[in-house]
């Protein structure tokens, strides 16, 4: 009795661990069984976001190489933009200055410009480039494209007007000047300098615009207005650009003053001081009541201008018995400065004596 009551406790024990080994290699299929599925699942999902990535990154190749053949056409191929002389001698509805166009294609095609300017500028000369001043490296690089820039403009203005690359290559000085000179304002130094570039590019300019014509090339004197026009969207150039406009006016009235009537180089000055007065009226209309909401603007500078411009109407009003006509065109430009003045209440800060001359 004894032996069979150990006999079945033997064989219970050994079922027991038969049962626990049974459940213990159940569960260790079931474990494997999900770890693989889990596995599958991860490696599924790991492949299935290189795939995503690696579509991703050869899109961006793609995208990257598109703009580097953009970047690169533009540099080489691209043109000004056509409505540069568009409204050569007009007046135009819009501000001018205010031309949609795309930043990157403007930043590279001036990089492309100033590169042309240095290259054409070591041909002519093997003296190292003059700088503005010395106040650090950031002024000297931006204060040597705008030495470049203007002088590039210059040479461009004692060119054939109807040359293929005269508009296109305009454009471009003009706003490699303006750039240029905003981010020496912003710098704040050495400004006198300049100030002093500035004026010698309008005088060039003006005397340009004096210049006859030759032949049947359309007279640069309207080339020579348009581009002072354009410049002129900065005050800092603008007001400038109005008072020597002004005191060469008073300087051509006086000469007319006392030449014969039947001069042969009468007609060629006539052109000039109408185109003088109308470049006066352009900048007024064009840009006093924007150059009015900038923090740039000098309101000394602007007293100067218009004392300059009531002399300049003055010396055409002796002319009025040989030509009417001055005196007409100065009255209508004093006319819309007055009307301009009128409207900005910052301009109450005028000298009285001024504005009552101007209104007088």
């Amino acid at each position: 009795m004894g032996s069979s009551l150990a006999e079945a406790n033997q064989m219970e024990k050994e079922e027991s661990l038969k049962l626990a080994i049974a459940v213990s290699l159940l569960r260790s299929k079931i474990q494997k069984r999900r770890s693989s599925s889990s596995t599958l699942r991860c490696n599924s999902s790991s492949k299935t976001d290189a795939l995503r990535w690696k579509h991703k990154a050869k899109e961006r190749k793609k995208e990257i190489i598109r703009l580097q053949e953009d970047l690169k056409d533009a540099e080489t191929n691209a043109s000004c933009k056509c409505y540069f002389f568009d409204n050569l001698g007009e007046f135009s509805g819009r501000r001018f200055g205010e031309e949609a166009s795309e930043p990157r294609f403007n930043l590279v095609l001036r990089r492309r410009f100033l590169r042309l300017a240095r290259t054409r500028r070591r041909r002519k000369t093997t003296l190292p480039s003059q700088r503005l001043g010395v106040s650090g490296p950031v002024y000297e690089e931006e204060a040597e494209h705008l030495k470049i820039s203007i002088d590039f403009l210059l040479e461009l203005a004692e060119a054939d007007s109807n040359a293929s690359y005269f508009s296109n290559w305009s454009h471009q000085a003009v706003d490699s000047i303006l750039a240029s000179l905003r981010k020496l304002i912003s710098i704040g130094r050495n400004l006198e300098s300049v100030e002093e570039s500035i004026s010698f590019m309008i005088t060039q300019l003006i005397n340009r615009m004096c210049t006859p014509f030759k032949g049947n090339e359309t007279s640069i004197g309207f080339y020579a207005q348009h581009l002072i026009r354009k410049l002129g969207s900065d005050s800092r150039i603008g007001q400038r650009a109005i008072f020597a406009i002004s005191q060469r006016i008073s300087v051509l009235a006086e000469n007319l003053l006392v030449m014969d009537p039947f001069d042969e180089s009468l007609p060629e000055i006539d052109e000039c001081v109408f185109i003088l007065i109308q470049l006066i009226e352009f900048l007024i209309c064009d840009y006093l009541l924007p150059w009015a909401e900038t923090e740039s603007f000098e309101t000394v500078l602007l007293e100067e201008w218009i004392a300059s411009v009531v002399h300049a109407r003055k010396a055409v009003a002796a002319l009025e018995e040989r030509n009417g006509l001055y005196i007409l065109y100065m009255d209508r430009v004093t006319g819309e400065l007055a009307k301009r003045v009128g409207q900005v209440t910052s301009f109450r800060e005028v000298e009285p004596a001024i504005l009552d001359k101007l209104l007088s």
